[in-house]
């Protein structure tokens, strides 16, 4: 337990380092499942851009399905981080055992649900007449590997918990290697398609969840799954999944965004504005991932300290954190401002929709260079057990600001072009107004934690 233990010592910027840099490569190979997928997806002949808008539907579903894991890795990690920090490992053995059992029953659930209601559901999200095949031969594909996604992607964190971040970037590392390949020899060798995007991606999910799975059965893991923890006890499990809410609505929410995006693309802008919103989902997911990293490397510390009772180590992780997330996030909006037509041209080889894509992209990110202190501060709310008013920030960007402007912005223009605009324009408007929210409301409540922790 020693990586654990050194969490409490040391410096916080190289503690911060060590765990971010696994953590940030982790996020990024993790991404490369759908980002591979829709490259090899979008380059093939003929059909691709079909293609590509019709997987891109099914993003919706996939996120909603990660967010079932981000339950048990943001909630039920971060918990146990703080149990660790007070020295009570029993606790936090206990939690993971919870969080297993609850990963498995909600993989189970949502196998049977995406299998018999996929075709009506991807309707509902956007999918046209035209692209409904692709997206419905991806999507029931995808379903038979749910269950290795909440294991794969939930479980992971509490070895990163632990201290071990390296381990937790193989896991990843093992999934998006195998899906590579995989896509390779599905799509361009045995011409599966988009149902060999799906395999790929499946299988190399498999290979990450056993991985998971037999380090936290085996001997190096400071905490370990137990037989005896896996019935779910209440008052164990309860507090995960309040805890876990915001980060499930944040990515739960982001399908159902994506739904309303499309629909409302799809009445302005038709299959192209769609297909240009598929680009841009994925580069905004691909985009995030360094910041999700980073606040998931400082998770452990912050929690761990919190725990622990250290106040001055939880100021120093938090502002480490903040000036990285806000630098990153500076460097992203000039690279989308600058070269949004390069970054289209990974996606596709056709001008008009990368041509369409990039003039999106600068309405899309707009404010995106401060959304580093939004990430900081919420994400910091989840690892300090504040689970109110990180559900509450979740809440607000995403369903009380977002989606109505979705709908609310167009019907202040009159062309269908600019109608269109509109709707991409939702977003940044939407984060700058949650950014503003969530710093003022952090500013105060930060130093109250921190004077009640110092006065305790």
């Amino acid at each position: 337990m020693s990586n654990t233990n050194n969490l409490g010592q040391g410096s916080v910027g190289k503690l911060l380092l060590r765990l971010a840099v696994p953590t940030i490569t982790a996020q990024l190979v993790n991404a490369l499942y759908n980002v591979v997928d829709r490259i090899y997806i979008g380059h093939i002949p003929e059909v691709g851009k079909t293609a590509l808008t019709g997987v891109g539907v099914c993003m919706s579903l996939i996120m909603i399905i990660s967010a079932f894991a981000a339950l048990t890795a943001m909630g039920g990690a971060t918990q146990a981080s703080i149990h660790l920090g007070r020295g009570d490992k029993t606790q936090a053995e206990k939690i993971l055992g919870n969080c297993v059992t609850g990963a498995v029953c909600s993989g189970l659930v949502l196998t049977v649900v995406l299998l018999l209601f996929s075709r009506p559901l991807l309707l509902a999200f956007g999918a046209s007449q035209e692209t409904i095949g692709y997206a419905v031969e991806y999507m029931r594909v995808y379903a038979l590997g749910t269950i290795f996604v909440e294991l794969a992607l939930g479980l992971n964190a509490f070895i990163t918990a632990q201290g071990f971040a390296s381990v937790a970037m193989v896991s990843v590392l093992i999934g998006a290697v195998g899906n590579i390949i995989l896509d390779a020899v599905f799509i361009l060798v045995f011409d599966m398609g988009v149902a060999g995007a799906a395999w790929a991606t499946i299988i190399s999910q498999g290979f990450s969840a056993v991985w998971v799975v037999c380090f936290l059965l085996g001997k190096r893991t400071g905490l370990r799954i137990r037989r005896e923890n896996l019935a779910i006890r209440w008052p164990v499990y309860a507090p995960c999944l309040a805890l876990g809410l915001s980060p499930f609505i944040m990515q739960a929410t982001e399908g159902v965004i994506t739904v309303c995006f499309n629909a409302s693309l799809q009445k302005y802008g038709g299959d192209l504005a769609v297909g240009a919103m598929t680009i841009l989902s994925s580069v905004m997911q691909f985009s995030m991932l360094p910041l999700q990293g980073l606040t998931q490397g400082a998770q452990p510390i912050v929690s761990y300290n919190f725990g622990a009772g250290n106040g001055g180590r939880v100021k120093k992780a938090f502002r480490l954190l903040l000036v990285s997330c806000l630098v990153y996030s500076t460097l992203l909006w000039a690279m989308a401002m600058g070269i949004p037509e390069s970054i289209g041209r990974i996606f596709t080889d056709d001008r008009e929709l990368i041509a369409y894509s990039a003039q999106a992209m600068r309405v899309y990110m707009a404010v995106a260079l401060v959304f580093g202190a939004q990430i900081a501060c919420q994400q910091t709310f989840i690892a300090l057990g504040n689970a109110k008013v990180s559900l509450f920030l979740a809440v607000l960007r995403k369903i009380i600001l977002l989606i109505p402007l979705i709908f609310l912005l167009p019907l202040f223009f009159t062309t269908n072009q600019e109608k269109t605009m509109a709707v991409f324009l939702a977003e940044p408007v939407a984060d700058a107004l949650a950014v503003l929210t969530t710093v003022c409301t952090f500013a105060v409540l930060f130093r109250k934690t921190l004077r009640k922790l110092e006065g305790d």
